[in-house]
């Protein structure tokens, strides 16, 4: 084992109060956050059994990064989408589509940059240009 691999193995505990593991040597039924939505599942209330450390290179993130690892012993599954949700979802998007100037949809999720349709957004320019000159 490497000497920063060696730096990050603490299963029991002592070093950095939680279990933590260098990156790819977690035991295989602690998971992410992801892994588990991926299998479907859900922490169902527990708390972070471990975590994995690693050093990072990464523009602007530059030092040690951490991973929180969850028991999939102790997982729930993840709760199903009602049909109250799926309309509360479906207006918040139709909602992203929808031009406030115009009052269209646009048919995409308008930018929050122009925050109007292109066509809006288009016609504001052309107005801007025709005034300034």
């Amino acid at each position: 084992m490497s000497r920063i691999r060696a730096a990050f193995w603490d299963p029991t505990g002592s070093r950095y109060s939680i279990p933590t593991f260098p990156w790819r040597m977690a035991p295989p039924h602690l998971l992410t956050l992801r892994q588990l939505t991926a299998e479907g599942l859900r922490p169902g209330g527990q708390d972070v059994q471990a975590q994995i450390l690693w050093r990072s290179r990464r523009h602007g993130a530059s030092g040690v990064r951490a991973s929180y690892l969850y028991d999939i012993r102790l997982a729930l599954p993840k709760r199903p989408m009602t049909p109250a949700k799926w309309t509360a979802l479906a207006k918040a998007n139709a909602a992203r589509r929808r031009c406030p100037s115009c009052g269209l949809d646009a048919g995409f999720v308008l930018s929050r940059y122009a925050d109007t349709c292109t066509t809006c957004h288009h016609q504001r320019a052309d107005a801007r240009t025709e005034t300034a000159a």
